[in-house]
């Protein structure tokens, strides 16, 4: 049975943390002259490579030792604008020479520097490594990416599973990897040396001794667009609209934001969000909420609310909304600059849903998240969604925000 997946890191910013998102050779929309765009990367919902995946958002980053030719590309990497920073599994660099030439990092004291990365739904664990990641014809040279499930490290400290279970496999995980391209650049500024309420994100490793420790954000999982030479101030996620669940649906995410013809802002609304928490605010029924625009998240999650109708599922469907017939909703999405704009959507029987096991595109999947309210894939559905980077200069105004 498919599951909800509320697949955003818990992310930590200067003083506080927030939960916002999970857990072959790529096309590219083409120029009138000049062929695949160079900053322009295929992407397709479908089950993953691991099958049974709903609403998972896929592409295929090409990982190299640095400053080398010694790759791999890597296909079905779930795209997540709800994190920061490239993981992949181990199992997926079949390449035994790549595997011994991606170098870990190491601290002031010479352990190896390991990392916890606490996402909604679980946790993944496995040391920090450097390596040279390309994204179509985009390249971010020797950043820190994170190896899970790497079997020298088969040991999870009892205090990051606390967090949840360890994803560490591609039966768990769903994915071969995942892309965090969301507003911001390092994962955990809390974790930096000098700072308050470090969240255990980061460890230091003796063989299987490893403790919490504090690192240095150049040396933190980093959020690959950052580190383009050119391009680098945010993304465009392109999907077309899903009128009904279907197989599968093939998109694209374009790099920059206003620094070539194919990523012009154009009439899009920009929602600046709080660059503490990375939220803007939802209002629906009345209420309001913290919110946030997530590929990772595989539905609409939100307070399932008396007025609504809606139930959850019986727990074969555990995670989603069940209702009897199909309910339309609205909410409205405030940035912390004033601006607004409504949104509205529809909550269908995700077990009707799901009778089709040939089906992984679900427009009208939901669940229930208490005190929060995250859209997911589906809200991406038939819109282009700008995501700009924090402290980045754009046409629209510095990040962090999200447009559409």
């Amino acid at each position: 049975m498919l599951s909800a997946r509320v697949c955003g890191i818990a992310a930590v910013g200067a003083a506080l943390f927030f939960v916002v998102g999970c857990g072959g050779a790529s096309s590219a929309n083409k120029s009138a002259s000049n062929g695949p765009a160079s900053n322009a990367a295929a992407v397709v919902v479908d089950g993953g490579p691991a099958g049974g995946y709903a609403n998972g958002l896929f592409t295929t980053v090409n990982v190299c030792a640095p400053g080398t030719s010694n790759c791999q590309a890597i296909s079905g990497v779930l795209v997540d604008t709800g994190s920061f920073g490239l993981r992949i599994l181990s199992t997926a660099i079949t390449s035994a020479s790549l595997n011994s030439a991606l170098a870990k990092e190491t601290g002031a004291n010479g352990q190896t520097i390991a990392e916890c990365a606490q996402f909604s739904d679980g946790i993944t664990w496995g040391p920090v490594v450097t390596a040279d990641v390309g994204i179509a014809g985009e390249t971010a040279s020797a950043i820190p990416v994170q190896i899970i499930g790497d079997p020298s490290f088969s040991t999870v400290p009892s205090l990051c599973t606390s967090h949840g279970a360890a994803e560490d496999d591609l039966q768990s995980l769903g994915t071969n990897g995942i892309l965090g391209i969301g507003n911001f650049v390092q994962d955990c500024p809390a974790c930096a040396p000098g700072t308050a309420k470090n969240p255990g994100f980061y460890y230091g490793c003796t063989g299987a001794s490893c403790k919490v420790t504090t690192v240095g954000l150049s040396q933190q999982v980093a959020n690959p667009v950052a580190s383009f030479s050119t391009d680098n101030n945010g993304v465009v996620v392109e999907l077309p609209p899903a009128a009904s669940s279907t197989a599968s649906l093939n998109g694209t995410i374009i790099f920059g934001i206003g620094t070539q013809s194919n990523n012009a802002l154009g009439s899009a609304q920009v929602l600046t969000i709080d660059p503490g928490t990375g939220n803007f605010n939802t209002s629906f029924e009345n209420k309001s909420y913290p919110g946030f625009l997530d590929t990772g998240s595989n539905g609409y999650f939100f307070l399932q609310s008396s007025t609504t109708g809606l139930a959850a599922c019986p727990n074969s469907a555990m995670g989603f909304y069940c209702p009897t017939s199909p309910e339309n909703l609205s909410a409205t999405n405030a940035g912390k600059n004033n601006a607004t704009r409504p949104v509205t959507f529809t909550i269908d029987d995700a077990l009707s849903l799901f009778s089709n096991n040939a089906d992984s595109v679900f427009p009208t999947l939901g669940g229930p998240l208490p005190g929060m309210f995250d859209w997911g894939l589906p809200f991406f559905y038939g819109r282009n969604v700008f995501v700009a980077i924090s402290g980045a200069s754009t046409p629209g105004g510095p990040g962090p925000y999200w447009a559409f």
